[in-house]
């Protein structure tokens, strides 16, 4: 591998082409969801089209970092964003824009995302001095947030324009350029080819025990999947029920929210990325408390005790997206760091993708608890819940583990 020298030439290449195909995956993303609204009129055709895109990913997954530890990682990030955008031509081209079709395209990229991403996950940090990870981490992320603002207003004009096959040829021509400028990168990986299934199984069995025999990465691990746990719900359930169902926002209030977040999210990751660097991580349980602090305000704003208008909600509630965006950056982007100059380059494929998969089931339970749980409760008490839970996992690790997750020993705990 080259040699590396802070953020050079390999770091920005693939930065600008992760963004260029986020932008065009932002697009589509807007697109698609419309696309079957407008045939279908079905709530469950959507969600069937979420779980297309979740269930494969998690399911390949572990094996996508095997595969990700035993080839050439560039090959591999190259030659899935050109497959995916070869696959997003043929679509046009054969004219398969019915729903059926399109789902099975779905899982095909869903499944083709899962080995794209256990490739660049794991060859990301090879491209960095470990000292400028959470540089590193905090500019991608930027980037990937600026995709993010500007790619769902152009997905909606595109699709108004020119509908799904318009927003469908962005996506494509997106994968190319990204593969273009991934090319460029100077890297080199040597590994072993699998030779047979039982390799695979094997090198899965590595990737877990290494998890579960390194105390450090584990306790990392299991404070992001408890808070994962607690945190989904609150931002994915609670927050959209509270802001529609109770505080009445319009749609056009509820996106001027999600992009107050957005914006608070990007002005944290700039400061990380330009004053605090590996820094940023003395101030995790400063971030954490000041967190909880701006649940009990949004719990205060949705209680029969307040007496806000509406409108003096929305400007209160934006102001709180704006603290909790910048605060996330703060709390997300140096665990990310820790975890990733824990693992050694040649294992971390499978262990990266061992605890993707760890990680994301723990959401999913969360979710399913919030739902019923505001059909029986208010939704200011169930927040009053989750802010508990939140808060019992921030206490334990603070008192067990703070010198861990702030950086102060970066040795695995006892």
């Amino acid at each position: 591998m080259e040699t590396r020298k802070g953020l050079g030439r390999n770091f920005w290449l693939f930065a600008f082409g992760r963004f260029i195909s986020q932008l065009g995956w932002a697009v589509q993303d807007v697109a698609l969801p419309l696309y079957v609204l407008d045939k279908t009129h079905s709530g469950a055709m959507m969600t069937a089209f979420i779980l297309a895109e979740m269930v494969p990913a998690l399911i390949v997954m572990p094996f996508a970092g095997v595969v990700g530890d035993r080839y050439n990682r560039k090959h591999l990030m190259v030659g899935f964003d050109l497959a995916r955008g070869v696959l997003l031509f043929g679509v046009l081209a054969f004219n398969l824009l019915s729903i059926k079709q399109l789902l099975v395209v779905q899982v095909v990229m869903a499944t083709m995302g899962a080995f794209f991403g256990a490739s660049t996950s794991a060859m990301f940090p090879d491209l960095v001095d470990p000292d400028e990870l959470e540089r590193a981490n905090s500019i991608t992320s930027s980037f990937n947030i600026f995709a993010r603002l500007v790619g769902p207003a152009l997905g909606g004009f595109i699709y108004a324009v020119g509908g799904i096959a318009l927003a469908l040829l962005i996506n494509a021509v997106s994968f190319f350029g990204s593969g273009l400028f991934e090319i460029l990168i100077k890297y080199e990986w040597k590994a072993k080819k699998i030779e047979g299934f039982s390799q695979v199984v094997s090198d899965l069995r590595e990737g877990i025990s290494f998890i579960r025999s390194n105390r450090y990465l584990w306790t990392l691990m299991g404070f992001a999947i408890f808070m994962i746990a607690f945190a989904q719900p609150f931002g994915a359930v609670l927050m959209p029920y509270a802001m529609r169902e109770i505080l009445k926002f319009s749609s056009y209030q509820f996106g001027l929210q999600e992009s107050m977040f957005m914006a608070g999210a990007l002005i944290g990751n700039v400061l990380i990325a330009t004053k605090f660097g590996r820094k940023a991580g003395r101030y995790l349980f400063h971030a954490l408390l000041f967190n909880g602090l701006l649940i009990l305000v949004f719990t205060w704003l949705i209680s029969p005790f307040s007496d806000f208008s509406r409108d003096t909600a929305f400007f209160a509630l934006a102001i709180v997206n704006v603290l909790w965006g910048a605060l996330s950056a703060f709390i997300d982007v140096p665990i990310t760091a820790r975890i990733q100059r824990a693992v050694p380059s040649e294992v971390r494929g499978r262990v990266f993708s061992a605890m993707a998969v760890l990680m994301h089931s723990a959401g999913p339970f969360g979710l399913i608890a919030v739902g019923p749980l505001l059909d029986r409760f208010p939704a200011w008490l169930v927040s009053l819940g989750l802010w508990t839970g939140m808060g019992t996992v921030v206490l334990y690790y603070w008192a067990r583990y703070r010198d861990v997750l702030t950086g102060d020993s970066e040795v695995a705990p006892r």
